[in-house]
């Protein structure tokens, strides 16, 4: 009887320990501070129609646990026993998801362990809470694109001490790019993306020289003023679609060993090609069309150890004179059309788009005086268009590659050419 007795109590304590676990067992919980946050992210936006992303944000259930595009961590500062929200995502990106609407909660900086913030496409519009980076310094990447949200940049983003990666493109935002964003003030930064904002404007500081970016990408806003020089670190760089002036030399006069692609199209860039640009050894895509670019071209390819090997060099639309140089038959797209070059076509670039290596030649709408016509029949896969120079076509293939801006005459009239000799090469270029 005894026995039985003890056996009922010990089942009785293991019980009672069960339905009342000790601090250690108990699960952590997110910070009430945190969940007050989401409560307010929540009740400041809305599933577009076709948008089940908030289906899961039930305020009943835990939010670390069941919350879509939320991720909790300990919180180091307050224990194991308190989490924090670390990850933030908003929306799920999808392409057959059309995203939220409303705006950004002003408690959204009440998230301070907050390391990662994604905001997908949408409509969401309003401004970007102005202390977003006094409160949230542990951030290392901020992602709030393709949305209608406007106002300024706000300041407090410049110098997060992690910030690797801030992605703010396609939306409309205004005014001038916070200074301190481009300088070292701002050590950790490597990916700048401010694309297609449309509003941002303003010259960009002589200081960006000393930034650490890898990535930079303006293009598609008002910016105005003269390419400063420009960081020794980047591999890509947009400018393309503002109103930049000036001549480009000083902003290439120190070297850029790793810069693979440069796009400064659509400005009013003036003077001169600094032959620096086709010298840099890993440059592989250089747009500079649509400017008021003159003079002669001067190109200096990388030496034999680092042969060039451009995808595509557009030069198109400005104010070229000269002839063309031959080093850029190693360009596997080439964009010369509506400049005022003169003379032959240099049998190597001739040669370069028979073999099928440069797949695209436009020179239309320039005074050249003649293209060298190996007797090779030109690939199918090659675009090729010389149309309105100072040349008779050397075959068919050559207009038919030609796009519809190119226009119906084959040649310029007889006048236009006083100065040059029209004329065929027929047969095999050597």
């Amino acid at each position: 009887m005894a026995s039985t007795t003890s056996s009922l109590l010990l089942l009785l304590l293991l019980l009672l320990i069960s339905s009342h676990p000790s601090e250690q067992q108990q699960t952590s919980s997110l910070s009430p501070s945190d969940k007050a946050a989401l409560f307010d992210i929540r009740s400041d936006l809305r599933d577009l129609p076709g948008s089940t992303f908030f289906s899961t944000w039930d305020f009943a259930g835990d939010p670390c646990a069941t919350f879509a595009g939320v991720i909790c961590s300990p919180d180091d500062e307050q224990g194991t026993q308190s989490l924090r929200v670390s990850v933030l995502t908003l929306g799920t990106g999808l392409a057959d998801s059309p995203g939220l609407t409303g705006t950004l909660s002003p408690s959204l900086p009440n998230l301070t362990a907050l390391t990662d913030l994604v905001v997908y496409a949408g409509r969401i519009s309003g401004t970007i809470p102005p202390d977003i980076g006094t409160r949230l310094r542990r951030l290392r990447l901020v992602s709030i694109s393709n949305n209608p949200i406007f106002g300024p940049i706000p300041v407090s983003l410049a110098g997060l001490p992690d910030l690797h990666t801030l992605d703010l493109g396609h939306n409309k935002l205004q005014g001038p790019i916070p200074t301190p964003l481009l300088l070292p003030s701002s050590p950790s930064l490597k990916v700048l993306i401010l694309a297609a904002n449309g509003g941002l404007s303003g010259e960009l500081p002589p200081g960006i020289s000393t930034a650490q970016l890898l990535h930079l990408d303006l293009r598609g806003n008002s910016l105005t003023g003269a390419l400063p020089r420009l960081p020794s670190t980047l591999r890509y760089f947009s400018a393309s679609d503002n109103a930049l002036s000036g001549p480009l030399d000083d902003a290439f006069a120190a070297p850029l060993p790793d810069l693979a692609f440069l796009d400064l199209s659509m400005n009013a860039f003036a003077g001169p090609i600094p032959p620096a640009l086709f010298a840099l050894p890993r440059l592989s895509s250089l747009l500079l069309q649509r400017n008021n670019l003159s003079g002669p071209l001067a190109v200096t390819p990388p030496g034999a150890e680092a042969p060039p090997s451009w995808a595509v060099v557009d030069l198109s639309h400005n104010m070229l004179t000269g002839e063309v140089p031959a080093a850029l038959a190693a360009a596997g797209s080439l964009f010369l059309d509506n400049n005022r070059l003169t003379g032959d076509v240099p049998k190597e670039v001739a040669r370069s788009v028979y073999v099928g290596s440069m797949t695209t030649l436009y020179a239309q709408h320039n005074y050249l005086t003649s293209f060298p016509a190996p007797s090779l029949p030109l690939p199918d896969s090659v675009a090729l268009c010389l149309s309105y120079n100072c040349m008779s076509l050397p075959s068919a293939a050559a207009a038919a590659g030609c796009p519809a801006s190119a226009g119906t005459q084959p040649s310029r009239p007889s006048y236009q050419c006083s100065n040059t000799t029209t004329a065929v090469t027929g047969g095999r270029d050597g």
